[in-house]
C-alpha cells in the first residue's frame, strides 16, 4: 500500500512533537533515494527518514539501522554542506496532499542565518526530495525532471519551485471502510472530518496481517475484512512503517545491489545442472558394457572362421540361453584379432568411465547443492557488506574471477551473524552465508553448544549457546523455529529441523563452505515464524 495523505499527516504529527525546534546533527543517504537526518530534538536524539523511493515514498521517525555507502552520494554531500546544524522551524503538509515541507534555519558560508526548505513529494513514481533556498529556488533534487522527460512541471536546479497540481482523492481502502461503516453521505466531508481528528488527536497506527504477513496499514482500525484479517496496533506510526517496509526494503536493496551476483550464481548453477544431466546420460550408457566384453569373447572364440574385409559377421551367441545367432559389427580394415581387441578396449573404457563419471557426478551434485545454498544466502543479505562477503566466498571457490591487480589490494570483509535472545535468555546466532556458517559452527561454538539446521533443504547454521548446560525446551523450540524461518522452507507450515551438540558436526576434507555432516541428532517439526524472529532479534 502507498502511504496516503492522512497516514502521512499522522506521521508528521509525531515528527513535529519529536523534532520541532531541534537541530540536524548528521545527514546520511543509505540508499539512492533515501535520506536519514539525525536530529537533536526536544525529547532527545532521533532519526528521520525521508524516502523518495517510487515504490514506497514516505517520511517518519525511524529506529532501524541502515548501512551507509563508503562514499556519500553527491546529494548527501550537498545536504551536509547546507543543512548540518540547521534548526527545524516548521513542518508543513497541505490538506490531503502527500507533500511535506521542512522549514529550516541554517548558516551559510559566512555564518549568516539563512532560510532553507527540504520538500518531500511522496507521490509514487513522481516521488522526489528537493532542497530550496530562501527564495524558493531549487538548489538540488534527488531526481531531476527536465523537458525531455515530461511536458509538465520541471524540477531542476536554478528554477523556482512550484507545487504539483492538487490531486485530492479518497484512498480506496478508506473509501471502502467508510462505506462499510455506513457512511452514505458526501465522502469528502467524512474525509475532512478524519483529517481534522488525526491532526488534533493523532491516529491509531494499525497494521493489517493476512496469514501472519503484513498486507496493509492505516490510521484507524479496518473492519471491512472481518476475521480473515488480523489487526495489530503499534505504539507509533514510525514503528509501524519501519516494521511494514523493513523486509521489502531489505529485499529490494539486496536485489538491486546483488543482481550481478545472483546472475553469476544462477549461470554457474545452470551450467552445473546441464553438465550433471549429460554425465548421468553417459553413466547410463556404461551399464551395457558387459555386452561389449561378451561380443569380444564371441569374436575370439571364432577367430579361425573370420576373414578380414567384412563389415558384419553372424556368429552363435553362447551367452544366449537359446544359443541364437547374433550379428556383430566389425571394422573391415582390421584383422579378426584387432576387432576382438577393439571390443575389449571399449569394455574397459566403459568400465573406467563408470568409476570416473560416478566421482564426477558426486562432485557435481555437491557443487549444485553449494550453489543453491549461495542463492538462499543471497536472500538473507542485509547490505553491501553481506554481499561482499559472498563475493569473496565465490572468488575463493573459483566461481568468480579475481582481477589480478585487485587481488593484492583487496580488503577482506568479515560480516557478523544475526543475533537473537530466546525468551528464556539464551543467545542464538544465525549465519547469513556459508562463510559465517563455517565460522559459527567450526570455530566459535564449543562442542557443548547446540547446532540446528533444516533437514535436507538449504538453510542457515543456527547455534544455541548453552554454556555447557542442558537448554530448556522453550529455547530449543525457538532456535528450531529460527532455523526453519532462515531456510528454503520458510513458506511451509512446519519444517523438519535436525539438532545436535556441535561435537557431532564435522566438516569433511575438501568440502565447500557451509557443507558439513552430522550424526547422533534429533529431529523436530518447527514452524517458520517471522514474527518470532523479529521479536527475538537483538542485532
Amino acid at each position: 500500500m502507498a502511504l496516503d495523505a492522512i497516514c502521512l499527516s499522522a506521521a508528521v504529527a509525531e515528527l513535529r512533537a519529536a523534532v520541532g525546534g531541534g537541530k540536524i546533527d548528521k545527514i546520511y543517504q543509505p540508499g539512492g533515494q533515501d535520506v536519514v537526518l539525525a536530529v537533536r530534538g526536544p525529547a532527545g536524539n532521533v532519526r528521520v527518514l525521508l524516502s523518495a523511493n517510487p515504490s514506497h515514498p514516505r517520511l517518519h521517525l525511524t529506529t532501524l539501522d541502515r548501512e551507509n555507502p563508503d562514499k556519500p552520494p553527491m546529494f548527501c554531500m550537498l545536504l551536509r554542506k547546507h543543512l548540518t546544524g540547521a534548526r527545524i522551524l516548521e513542518i508543513e503538509q497541505p490538506y490531503m496532499e502527500r507533500i511535506v515541507t521542512l522549514r529550516l534555519e541554517a548558516l551559510d558560508e559566512l555564518g549568516d542565518r539563512v532560510s532553507r526548505s527540504l520538500v518531500l513529494e511522496a507521490m509514487g513514481r513522481r516521488a522526489n526530495l528537493i532542497l530550496l533556498d530562501g527564495e524558493g529556488r531549487i538548489m538540488e533534487c534527488i531526481r531531476r525532471v527536465d523537458g525531455d522527460l515530461t511536458t509538465g512541471r520541471q524540477v531542476l536546479p536554478g528554477l523556482f519551485y512550484r507545487m504539483p497540481e492538487p490531486r485530492f482523492g479518497v484512498p480506496p481502502l478508506l473509501e471502502r471502510e467508510l462505506r462499510f461503516r455506513g457512511e452514505t453521505g458526501d465522502l469528502a466531508s467524512a474525509v475532512e472530518k478524519l483529517w481534522d481528528e488525526v491532526g488534533k488527536k493523532g491516529g491509531k497506527p494499525v497494521m493489517l496481517l493476512r496469514e501472519g504477513k503484513p498486507a496493509d496499514f492505516s490510521f484507524l482500525p479496518i473492519l471491512q475484512y472481518g476475521l480473515e484479517t488480523e489487526l495489530r496496533e503499534y505504539a507509533s506510526f514510525g514503528a509501524l512503517l519501519d516494521d511494514f517496509y523493513e523486509t521489502r526494503e531489505r529485499q529490494e536493496r539486496t536485489r538491486q545491489r546483488g543482481e550481478d551476483l545472483v546472475r553469476a550464481v544462477k549461470n554457474a548453477r545452470d551450467r552445473t545442472a546441464r553438465k550433471l544431466e549429460n554425465q548421468r546420460r553417459e553413466l547410463e550408457a556404461t551399464k551395457d558394457r558387459e555386452r561389449l566384453r561378451q561380443l569380444g569373447d564371441i569374436l575370439t572364440t571364432n577367430l579361425h572362421t573370420l576373414e578380414k574385409g567384412r563389415s558384419t559377421v553372424r556368429l552363435q551367441d553362447y551367452y544366449d540361453p537359446e544359443c541364437r545367432e547374433v550379428e556383430i559389427m566389425v571394422d573391415p580394415l582390421l584383422t579378426p584379432q584387432q576387432n576382438a581387441a577393439r571390443y575389449y578396449k571399449e569394455y574397459n573404457k566403459a568400465k573406467n568411465a563408470e568409476s570416473a563419471l560416478t566421482r564426477q557426478i558426486e562432485r557435481g551434485e555437491s557443487d549444485l547443492a553449494y550453489l543453491e545454498s549461495v542463492l538462499e544466502n543471497l536472500t538473507l543479505a542485509e547490505g553491501e557488506r553481506d554481499l561482499q562477503e559472498i563475493r569473496q566466498e565465490l572468488t575463493d571457490t573459483g566461481y568468480l574471477r579475481r582481477a589480478t591487480k585487485a587481488a593484492k589490494r583487496e580488503k577482506r570483509v568479515t560480516g557478523k551473524p544475526m543475533e537473537f535472545r530466546t525468551d528464556s535468555g539464551l543467545r542464538v546466532s544465525v549465519g547469513k552465508n556459508n562463510s559465517q556458517n563455517d565460522q559459527l559452527t567450526m570455530k566459535l561454538a564449543s562442542k557443548w553448544d547446540w547446532w540446528f539446521h533444516t533437514q535436507k533443504i538449504h538453510g542457515s547454521h543456527v547455534i544455541l549457546w548453552t554454556g555447557g548446560a542442558e537448554p530448556d525446551e522453550l529455547s530449543v523450540a525457538q532456535a528450531a523455529s529460527l532455523a526453519a524461518w532462515f531456510s528454503q522452507g520458510r513458506e511451509a507450515g512446519k519444517v523438519p529441523v535436525d539438532f545436535t551438540p556441535v561435537k557431532y558436526v564435522k566438516k569433511t576434507a575438501g568440502a565447500k563452505p557451509g557443507m558439513v555432516v552430522y550424526t547422533t541428532y534429533q529431529t523436530r517439526m518447527a514452524p517458520p515464524d517471522e514474527t518470532l524472529a523479529k521479536r527475538l532479534r537483538t542485532k
